[in-house]
């Protein structure tokens, strides 16, 4: 493990000091204002469909089920909250907390809200521009619809890259990274041992394919979420009085009038607004391109009604899960013993988060925090390959099979080195990946989006006419050649 070590280390530094300055010009001059921007306009152009259409997204998601042979819509919207639910919630609002102070959880949600329409009309392109596969599930997401609808098959493979270097490599060693700290923290587990059982369960899982991703990502996720949520609740109402001082807290901290824990450029609006919006996108990925690739892959009669479904899945990720952390960190003796005694110490993501748990909770909490990160994690760990294989597939047409081994093994690698590497290092790669990655999608999907926005209202016409489940024809696009007929035939 020395050797290993002694390996990764110059090899990760030379690549620090090259990446810090590209990933903080990407994030401070372009994607904080570019995420934000497109969003506010998707809602606009949508009418608000995350208000409007709210209650139906939800009754949506629920009933997505049935599938045949291929990947209902809910076992997509579970591998597409699988990489969602994990590190961004747990390790990532904590850090948000840290350095941004609480008014980053104000941004956070903002990012959220705005990120509804976003995730909407990637993930309907995504349904849109699906093609069918042999092992019968669809492929498709933003590599896919830039080469079909746009016909720039070089941005396509272009976002391919970044996305599998950001899932494939950095946001696999950021999962891992943070399960091996938890495991530390509550049981003592050397990381190196954390690392090796999480590659086994992975392998388990990854060499069966999309449909086993899919199948373990519909059982572990709702069951793990429902288990987060309910702890949490139980925490607001034994703070309940608590709770207006702390809101309060959070809106003022978001435009420079409340502390934050990290120093004085916690005081900063920009501070809080970047690292709030910064793991709100980690978090919930709208406007990221990833969750298209999982949109992609559900069997379901209208591109709409899968956008709706993967729009949800912005709710349940921010505005509930990444909601009970921060409430547990801010309503917890802890925090405000780090805001008044120790303002400049340095804190592990995750370590923040037990802590206050354990404040709450008592041992339990730790062990309980190790526990329901494990799992969100490790359904992480599996989306991410899910997403990398599909573009990996991409890239390399003519010989997928064997470049979708390869991946695999490198997924496994990076797993096991993730295990020991350094947060920081992790985070400032997963973010510059991250970054480009969104930079490259959102570009995409505005130019793309006139057309997201029809099939936003044939869904809508059709359910006016009383159609309770919409099908889609192609004859309601303007260039209907541009979709694949045998997924999206005439009269369908």
């Amino acid at each position: 493990m020395e050797t290993l070590l002694a390996i990764i280390t110059p090899l990760r530094d030379a690549i620090y000091a090259v990446m810090t300055p590209v990933s903080d010009f990407v994030w401070s001059y372009i994607l904080v204002y570019l995420l934000l921007g497109a969003g506010l306009l998707f809602t606009v152009l949508t009418r608000g469909m995350q208000f409007r259409l709210f209650g139906h997204m939800a009754k949506v998601t629920v009933t997505a089920r049935g599938a045949g042979e291929g990947v209902s819509g809910f076992q997509a919207f579970a591998t597409s909250l699988a990489a969602r639910l994990g590190t961004g919630n747990l390790a990532g609002v904590a850090i948000a907390l840290w350095i941004g102070g609480p008014g980053a959880i104000f941004w956070m949600w903002i990012t959220a809200l705005v990120g509804f329409a976003t995730s909407f009309i990637e993930s309907s392109l995504a349904q849109l521009y699906k093609h069918a596969n042999e092992d019968g599930v669809f492929r498709g997401g933003p590599a896919y619809y830039i080469e079909r609808a746009l016909g720039w098959r070089w941005l396509g493979a272009l976002f391919a890259i970044f996305l599998i270097i950001a899932y494939g490599l950095a946001f696999n060693a950021a999962q891992s990274n943070t399960i091996a700290q938890a495991m530390n923290e509550a049981f003592s587990v050397p990381n190196w041992i954390t690392g090796l059982v999480l590659v086994g369960l992975v392998a388990l899982v990854i060499f069966g394919g999309l449909k086993s991703v899919a199948r373990t990502a519909e059982k572990i996720v709702p069951t793990m979420a429902i288990i987060y949520l309910l702890v949490s609740l139980w925490i607001l109402a034994v703070n309940i009085t608590a709770v207006p001082d702390m809101l309060a807290l959070i809106v003022k901290s978001a435009f420079g009038y409340g502390p934050a824990v990290g120093g004085a450029a916690g005081y900063a609006i920009k501070v809080a607004m970047e690292n709030g919006v910064k793991r709100g996108l980690f978090s919930n990925e709208a406007g990221m391109g990833s969750t298209p690739n999982a949109a992609a892959q559900a069997s379901v009669k209208h591109p709409a009604a899968q956008g709706l479904v993967q729009s949800f899945g912005v709710f349940v990720d921010t505005l509930v899960i990444c909601s009970c952390t921060a409430v547990a960190i801010l309503l917890s003796g802890v925090y405000g013993e780090l805001l008044t005694n120790s303002p400049e110490q340095s804190i592990q993501g995750i370590q923040l988060t037990q802590d206050a748990m354990v404040d709450h909770l008592g041992y339990f909490g730790e062990v309980f925090i190790a526990v329901v990160i494990f799992f969100f994690a490790y359904t992480s760990l599996l989306a991410n390959y899910s997403f990398s294989a599909i573009n990996i597939e991409y890239l390399f047409r003519g010989h997928a099979k064997k470049a979708d081994h390869t991946l695999r093994w490198i997924v496994l690698a990076m797993v096991m080195i993730g295990a020991v590497a350094k947060l920081t290092f992790v985070w400032d790669f997963a973010d510059l990946a991250m970054g480009l990655m969104a930079t490259t999608n959102l570009f995409a999907i505005l130019l793309l989006c006139p057309t997201a926005l029809l099939l936003l209202k044939d869904y809508e016409r059709q359910r006016k006419e009383g159609i309770k489940e919409p099908v889609f024809d192609p004859k309601v696009l303007k260039r209907p050649e541009l979709v694949d007929r045998d997924v999206w035939p005439p009269n369908y």
